[in-house]
């Protein structure tokens, strides 16, 4: 399973990577392969706010439909539409082709609420 040094992660299972002032979020690996392959992604639409910790959007997998939680408030600037037409990029590529919004972040305070990828590595670790 890969982990991203460079990224930070949520208990709810997204990664965040900070790029000038941005943040562009998506799902992990672990998550990913916990839910099968997705068959459908549901995001928002630019211009619309998220809140820390609420749904933003959902992924459907042949398994189950699961939430996605916003891991920091802020401005969705960017969405990947690539992901309507070809939703099994989140199995084949969680970390690159398949990021789903880029945040204009509202409070910086909220990314000490993150984790590094030792930390997130132990959360993963105590569900098994």
């Amino acid at each position: 399973m890969s982990l991203p040094k460079d990224l930070l992660y949520s208990e709810e299972h997204e990664w965040i990577k900070k790029e000038d002032g941005k943040v562009r979020i998506g799902i992990t690996d672990f998550a990913q392969d916990e839910l099968g392959d997705i068959v459908f992604v549901e995001l928002p639409e630019v211009g619309d706010t998220l809140e820390a910790d609420e749904p933003f959007g959902s992924v459907e997998s042949v398994k189950t439909v699961s939430e996605l939680y916003a891991p920091l408030s802020g401005k969705v600037v960017e969405v990947n539409e690539e992901l309507e037409d070809s939703p099994e990029l989140v199995n084949e590529s969680p970390y690159e082709k398949a990021w789903m919004v880029v945040v204009e972040p509202s409070d910086e305070a909220e990314f000490d609420d993150l984790l590094s990828a030792d930390a997130y590595r132990d959360v993963i670790n105590e569900d098994d």
